[in-house]
């Protein structure tokens, strides 16, 4: 009896943080994978890439053309300019979502934020929110993933907390809670939903919002994280003052003329940083038997610092 064949997965995305992340997952699981790119990559067993990005109707139409499911990472995380967020993550959404339609692909794996739960935060909490409004106003077989802080290999976000902790020093919003996860458990949440379109699991997952992370109940107070992070930099404590709103305004403002658009903390992400609780909802982590997280905080947190020291990134 020969088995069937696995799905054909188109990736925007693909070769940013997360995205690479979920193609190694792909073809790690066996399957054929065609990935959006902005700009030409070396050949690569088993990837199909298309030149394109968001705004490129006629890419995305190539890269879904004939693929049995779309994981759709792609959009704009970070800018100085908020206006961005709506044509990168809502418009690019829509694009994704007519592709999709027009080719006959029925079934989308979304990649959201927990941002989206609170959009009335920041620029980009709203932008996703509007973005899973189209998802679910489609006809698509869709499952949206709303992910926590993610941290892994090749991130150079929580870098800085890294960079920072290896001084001693990790300055942090006022007091609040985090949930987290490891960009490779992630990435074997979403092929797990790719999959699921073939497995007689997609009933399960189908039109759901799930809000993964690394098991940790409760999540992660803003403290235990920064400690976590000096032990894994070889610091057994690290100072962490909370501070305010106000402070955190400025030093965005500063983050902006010292780094023009490079800047990693702008005043939208001061928005949302500064909300207490961003820990997933229990009713909301994806059902055992689809998916569970392997990598636990600590030890994740340990082997993102030794890539770090590996790659010289610290």
């Amino acid at each position: 009896m020969s088995l069937a064949p696995q799905p054909v997965v188109a990736i925007t995305g693909a070769t940013g943080f997360v995205g690479s992340h979920t193609l190694e997952a792909a073809l790690a699981a066996g399957h054929a994978v065609r990935a959006l790119t902005r700009r030409d990559q070396p050949p690569q067993a088993g990837v199909t890439w298309v030149r394109g990005d968001l705004a490129d109707r006629a890419a995305l139409g190539a890269l879904v053309q004939g693929a049995d499911v779309v994981i759709h990472i792609a959009g704009l995380t970070n800018t100085p300019d908020p206006a961005q967020f709506e044509a990168a993550n809502v418009t690019g959404t829509a694009h994704v979502i007519a592709a999709m339609a027009a080719a006959g692909v029925g079934r989308l794996v979304f990649v959201s934020s927990l941002a989206a739960r609170r959009p009335e935060l920041s620029s980009y909490g709203a932008s996703k929110a509007r973005a899973e409004a189209l998802v679910e106003a489609s006809a698509l077989d869709w499952t949206t993933v709303r992910p926590p802080a993610v941290y892994g290999p090749r991130d150079t976000d929580m870098l800085e907390l890294f960079r920072a902790a290896r001084w001693g020093l990790v300055p942090l919003p006022p007091g609040g809670a985090t949930s987290i996860i490891h960009a490779a458990d992630l990435a074997a949440l979403l092929v797990a939903l790719a999959a699921s379109s073939s497995s007689g699991a997609a009933g399960e997952a189908s039109r759901k919002v799930y809000e993964p992370d690394d098991g940790r109940e409760g999540g992660w107070s803003h403290k235990e994280l920064a400690q976590a992070i000096g032990r894994a930099v070889g610091r057994r404590r690290v100072l962490a003052p909370h501070l305010p709103r106000a402070v955190l305004a400025a030093a965005a403002a500063a983050d902006r003329l010292a780094r023009g658009d490079r800047a990693k903390l702008t005043p939208d992400r001061v928005g949302y940083m500064c909300h207490p609780n961003w820990v997933v909802r229990s009713d909301r982590r994806p059902p055992p038997a689809l998916w569970g997280p392997r990598i636990a905080g600590e030890e994740g947190l340990m082997a993102t610092a030794e890539w770090y020291r590996r790659e010289r990134w610290l």
